[in-house]
């Protein structure tokens, strides 16, 4: 299935200039969500993963179906103030500022392997940083998986030295 033709291009958002490129469509179609899902697990299948690391907001969408697959756990790394619980941050560099990701202080435990999942790979910036807070949580990163990946912006550079798993590149 060419996964593809489900990812609508939108102009000028979230800014003048940027071309977003939207998932909803493939969302809606239920065959396109499902190969999504099995296309990003197949990699990774077989593997020890004891959780899967899902980035706020449309990587629990890919993370949630992900870890049922596996039968593994779920962590949800949300924006700074929105986890009710003791938390470990983790700030990060943006093209225009920098952002905070938290995750609970309980959801890595020593030796965990942990799969990184996120919609979409840019700068690689954000993914980063998921991965060095694993680490400093004493978990290892079992790799990455993304549904999208924007080449151009050369985020894989940015993981050098972890596996990257991508779908579809543009």
């Amino acid at each position: 299935m060419d996964l593809k033709k489900f990812i609508r291009d939108v102009p000028d958002f979230p800014k003048k200039g940027i071309i977003f490129k939207d998932i909803t469509p493939l969302l809606l179609n239920a065959e396109a969500f499902k190969t999504a899902v099995r296309e990003m697990i197949s990699p990774y299948r077989g593997e020890k993963i004891n959780k899967i690391l899902a980035i706020e907001a449309r990587g629990f969408i890919f993370g949630a179906a992900m870890a049922y697959e596996l039968g593994c756990g779920l962590i949800i790394a949300r924006k700074k103030g929105k986890l009710p619980w003791e938390k470990i941050k983790k700030t990060y560099s943006l093209e225009y500022g920098e952002e905070i990701l938290e995750v609970h202080r309980d959801a890595i435990e020593s030796g965990d392997r942990i799969l990184i999942v996120d919609d979409l790979i840019a700068t690689g910036g954000t993914a980063r940083a998921m991965a060095e807070l694993v680490e400093e949580m004493g978990g290892e990163v079992a790799g990455f998986s993304f549904l999208v990946e924007l080449t151009f912006l050369d985020g894989r550079k940015v993981l050098e030295g972890y596996r990257v798993e991508t779908i579809i590149k543009y």
